[in-house]
C-alpha cells in the first residue's frame, strides 16, 4: 500500500460546445450521487463486471466535521476497495476500515491516494478514529450488494458496555474528596498560569472509573491530580491573565475562557499533541465564568471533563468566614476506564449530576463549618447540558449574585432567596449562615438529579450524622 499527499486537482478542461454540455451533465450526476451519499460499484480495474464480484473499486472520499462523503458505498462481495481521501475539514482526520485498516492522519486540505481498505466480503464500515468523531457522524457504511443484513460485520455505532454506578457503594478508605475551599484572589495584578490538557483515568463514583479529558495545573510533582473538571482560577477586574496551554494528550485540545474578549480563531484554536499555546487576556468584567475545551465536538470534550471556572471578584466583595466553590456537571458513562458516551451526551441521557466531579462526594465527606459563621458558595454550572437549582436545606440565602450583578442583598426589605438558578455556563454566588448545629443538605432542587449524585452535606458543629455511629 502506498500513500502520498497531493494538492487537490484544480485543472479544468478546454472543450467547448457539446463537450461542455457533457461535462455539465456528468457533474450534475456526480452531485446527485454525492448528495444521496451512495456510490454504486459499476466496474473495476481488472475488467471484471461489478455484478460478478471481485476486482477493484476506487472511490474518492471527502472528510469534514463531522461527515464522510459518500456516507454509503455499495460493492459486490470480494471487491478490493481503494480510496483517495481528501480532508476538507479544519482538523486532522483519518479513515480506517473497522477502525484499523486505512489512512494515517491527514492534515486539513491534504489528500492521500491509493489507500487499500482491503477486500470486502461482508457489509462493514470505515470511520475516523479520532475519539468522538465516529459518534458525531464520521462513518462510511460499506454494503455488499445482495448480502443479507445479518452478514454485516459492523454496527452503525460502537457498543459501549457502559460502567454502572452502585448507589449503595462507598469510597475506599484512602479516597480523598476534592477540597471545595476557595482561596482568596491573589494580590498580584498579573497571573501566569500553565494548564496541561491530559487524558487520564479517574474515579467518578465509588469503584467507577472513566477516562477524563481534563486540565491540570503545574508540572511533575507539583501537578495537581486529574479529575472531572480543571482547577479554579481567581482574580480581580483589571488583572492580566497569561495562560499557557500545553497539550499532553493524544488528541487535539483547546481552551476557551468565557471571561475573555479574544479572537476565537487565535487563542481558542485547537493544538495537537505536544504543542502549546499562549492565551492572554485582561479581565474586564466581574463574574463566575466557565472555561472549557472548544475542540469539536465540544460536547464530547466538555462532557468528558474539560471544563473549569475562573472567578473574577466584583469590586468591594465583603469578607466572609468561609468561601467554597461548586462546579455542577453531568457524567455520561462509557465503558470502565474509557471516555464518556457521546451518543448519550447528544441525547442528554446522563448517568449522574455531580458537584466537583464526583458522585455525592460531600455526603461521604461533609463540609465542616460552625453555626452562625458567614458562608459564601460560588456555583458554576459547567453542564454541558443540564441546568441547576442550587439549594441548601435548612437556611435562606440573604445575598444572591448571578451573572455579574447582585439580585439580593440584606436591607430593610428583609428579602430571602431559596435557590440560585443557573443554565449551563452561568455562575454566581450565594451567602448565608446556619443557625443551628447539625447537618444541612446541599442539592440541586431539580430533585430528579438529587438521586443521581447531586447531594452533599454542610456540617455545623461537632455533631454525628444520624445512623452513622460516629462523629465527622
Amino acid at each position: 500500500m502506498s500513500e502520498r499527499t497531493t494538492p487537490k486537482d484544480t485543472r479544468g478542461g478546454d472543450g467547448v460546445g457539446s463537450a461542455l454540455a457533457l461535462i455539465a451533465l456528468l457533474s450534475a450526476l456526480a452531485l446527485v450521487l454525492a448528495l444521496t451519499g451512495v456510490i454504486m460499484a459499476s466496474g473495476d480495474e481488472s475488467g471484471t463486471g461489478a455484478s460478478s464480484g471481485g476486482g477493484t473499486q476506487t472511490v474518492d472520499v471527502s472528510l469534514t466535521e463531522f461527515a464522510v462523503a459518500p456516507s454509503t458505498l455499495e460493492v459486490p462481495a470480494g471487491t478490493q476497495v481503494i480510496v483517495n481521501v481528501t480532508n476538507d475539514g479544519t482538523m486532522p482526520h483519518d479513515l480506517r476500515l473497522g477502525g484499523e485498516t486505512g489512512t494515517e492522519m491527514i492534515d486539513p486540505g491534504a489528500t492521500v491516494e491509493g489507500v487499500s481498505l482491503g477486500v470486502i466480503d461482508a457489509s462493514t464500515s470505515a470511520w475516523c478514529t479520532v475519539p468522538g468523531h465516529r459518534e458525531a457522524g464520521m462513518e462510511m457504511m460499506i454494503m455488499v450488494t445482495g448480502a443479507a443484513p445479518a452478514g454485516a460485520t459492523a454496527a452503525a455505532g460502537p457498543s459501549t458496555d457502559a460502567a454502572v454506578i452502585d448507589p449503595e457503594a462507598v469510597p475506599a478508605a484512602d479516597w480523598e474528596p476534592f477540597d471545595p475551599a476557595l482561596a482568596p484572589a491573589p494580590g498580584a495584578t498579573e497571573h501566569r498560569i500553565t494548564l496541561h490538557a491530559v487524558e487520564a483515568e479517574v474515579e467518578v463514583a465509588p469503584g467507577v472509573t472513566q477516562q477524563a479529558w481534563t486540565f491540570v495545573e503545574g508540572r511533575g510533582a507539583d501537578q495537581g491530580p486529574p479529575r472531572m473538571g480543571g482547577p479554579v482560577l481567581r482574580g480581580h477586574v483589571g488583572d492580566l491573565f497569561t495562560v499557557t496551554l500545553v497539550n499532553d494528550g493524544a488528541i487535539g485540545h483547546s481552551i476557551d475562557f468565557h471571561a475573555s474578549r479574544v479572537a476565537w480563531d487565535d487563542e481558542m484554536r485547537t493544538i495537537e499533541p505536544g504543542e502549546r499555546l499562549r492565551y492572554q487576556y485582561r479581565a474586564e468584567y466581574a463574574g463566575a465564568f466557565m472555561y472549557h475545551c472548544g475542540t469539536a465536538p465540544a460536547l464530547h470534550h466538555i462532557g468528558n471533563g474539560m471544563f473549569g471556572a475562573i472567578i473574577i471578584d466584583p469590586p468591594d466583595l465583603a469578607p466572609v468566614d468561609h468561601e467554597f466553590v461548586m462546579l455542577q456537571s453531568e457524567i455520561y458513562l462509557g465503558p470502565p476506564g474509557e471516555p464518556g458516551d457521546l451518543d448519550a451526551m447528544m441525547n442528554e441521557d446522563f448517568d449522574a449530576v455531580v458537584f466537583n466531579g464526583y458522585w455525592n462526594q460531600y455526603m461521604f465527606h461533609p463540609i465542616r463549618v460552625e453555626a452562625d459563621e458567614r458562608i459564601r458558595v460560588w456555583v458554576v454550572d459547567d453542564g454541558p447540558s443540564e441546568n441547576s437549582a442550587f439549594h441548601i436545606v435548612g437556611t435562606i440565602f440573604d445575598t444572591v449574585w448571578k451573572e455579574g450583578t447582585y439580585l439580593l442583598q440584606p436591607d430593610d426589605r428583609r428579602g430571602g432567596s431559596q435557590v440560585l438558578d443557573l443554565q449551563p455556563a452561568q455562575g454566581g454566588f450565594v451567602e448565608f449562615s446556619l443557625a443551628e448545629e447539625g447537618f444541612s443538605p446541599m442539592v440541586t432542587h431539580k430533585f430528579a438529579n438529587v438521586g443521581k449524585g447531586a447531594l452533599g452535606l454542610f456540617q455545623a458543629g461537632d455533631v454525628e450524622l444520624p445512623g452513622s455511629g460516629g462523629g465527622h
